[in-house]
């Protein structure tokens, strides 16, 4: 599949087990390799384009943007535009389903070549891995790039890539069997209603084989933590299907609980949220004080630029965080997330009753997020413990029958 010809494009830290995996696959095939210029931020916009990689693994929150630009530019058009290109995605992605074939003959040279320019052009494999991502959003990229789209699964633990898919897979949303290195059963979790003896089975992910780590260096705890005769704990939890393969249905480590006894898991429902053409970054916060969850969104800065263009906002407003409060922005951020909400069949508890709009992203410089762009939510609870407190004081502003 990959050759000498290939051209791959890095930008995760070259110490993270994911970037190391995909490195070593660079040098065993004698693959080009090409460096970001080292904002990632400007990763779509201005490093593949200039790169035009053959090759782009990558992780969910960039696919979820990706995602977010191409659907927000169809959704834009109007009228015979937006019918047939929307007709052409749909029928692809039902092709695909049926074949598990994602490319077309003439829809391709037309339309679907503009859409491969956001990633340079020249993609012909990519990769998904580090987190769970939405099977219409991967259904989607693989039809409007036409190109397989592999999704991994594994940990630093794990020695990175433990699980995966396989080519010409019709079927999205699951992240394929274990590969040779790993055996993999589940652990029970009563109290998430998480059994093995279900069936389908569920439970959280452990794995046992000769890619698994020995232990945490100088902390023996730890490791008796993580494992047990052997077997890694992954903190994932995930459903056995018919054919071997595994969904990732949630987290044991991140989920939170509300105070009717309802679990709530942030990170499916930030995969789902982020997918907003408004929103950049999203954060999803709750506890088992209160009845209701709340968002944190930093809005998406073209897509501010336009509502500020568009309804002739006073410059010195717009330029000031006054912006964020501006109703009517916070409606229609609002009215997008519902319709998320509803297009991925989340419970009435899943949708946020209180938000906050943000115009300064997160990033690995103030200390927000890791390197590969996960949140480091201890980090963000601390620096919003004060608007936390005044949401929950404030009540339900959003999302409740009046």
């Amino acid at each position: 599949m990959l050759c000498e010809k290939d051209t791959y494009i890095s930008y995760l830290p070259s110490a993270h087990s994911f970037e190391q995996a995909l490195f070593a696959v660079v040098c065993c095939f004698g693959m080009r390799c090409g460096f970001f210029g080292g904002d990632p931020l400007k990763l779509i916009k201005e490093d593949l384009p200039a790169l035009k990689p053959t090759f782009f693994p990558s992780v969910p929150r960039v696919y979820n943007k990706i995602f977010g630009i191409l659907n927000g530019k169809i959704n834009e058009m109007t009228g015979l535009k937006h019918n047939v290109i929307k007709g052409m995605m749909n029928s692809k992605i039902a092709k695909y389903k049926a074949t598990g074939q994602v490319t077309h003959c003439l829809y391709d040279m037309i339309v679907f070549k503009k859409f491969k320019a956001v990633v340079g052009g020249n993609v012909r494999f990519m990769v998904t891995g580090s987190a769970p991502i939405a099977s219409d959003v991967l259904d989607f990229l693989k039809c409007a790039f036409c190109c397989p789209i592999i999704e991994g699964y594994g940990m630093t633990e794990t020695s990175a890539g433990s699980v995966t898919t396989t080519f010409g897979d019709p079927k999205s949303g699951h992240v394929g069997g274990p590969l040779a290195n790993v055996k993999i059963r589940l652990r029970d979790i009563p109290e998430m209603e998480y059994l093995s003896s279900a069936n389908p089975p569920k439970g959280e992910i452990c794995m046992w084989g000769p890619s698994i780590m020995k232990g945490y260096f100088k902390n023996p705890e730890k490791t008796a933590e993580a494992l047990s005769d052997g077997w890694m704990a992954s903190g994932d939890v995930g459903v056995i299907n018919a054919n071997g393969s595994i969904n990732i249905v949630d987290r044991a480590k991140n989920i939170f609980k509300l105070s009717q006894g309802e679990y709530i898991a942030p990170e499916k429902l930030e995969n789902i949220y982020i997918q907003s053409q408004y929103l950049a970054q999203v954060w999803i916060h709750g506890d088992s004080l209160h009845d209701f969850i709340l968002i944190f969104a930093v809005l998406e800065p073209t897509e501010l630029d336009k509502y500020v263009a568009g309804n002739q906002i006073d410059e010195k407003i717009a330029n000031s965080d006054d912006i964020l409060n501006d109703a009517k922005l916070q409606e229609l951020v609002f009215a997008d997330i519902v319709k998320l909400h509803g297009e991925n069949q989340c419970n009435s508890l899943e949708k946020p009753k209180n938000m906050m709009l943000m115009k300064e992203m997160w990033t690995v410089d103030n200390d927000m997020v890791t390197p590969t762009f996960k949140l480091k939510r201890n980090m963000a609870k601390k620096k919003y413990q004060e608007q936390i407190d005044k949401m929950y004081e404030e009540g339900m502003k959003f999302g409740v029958k009046k």
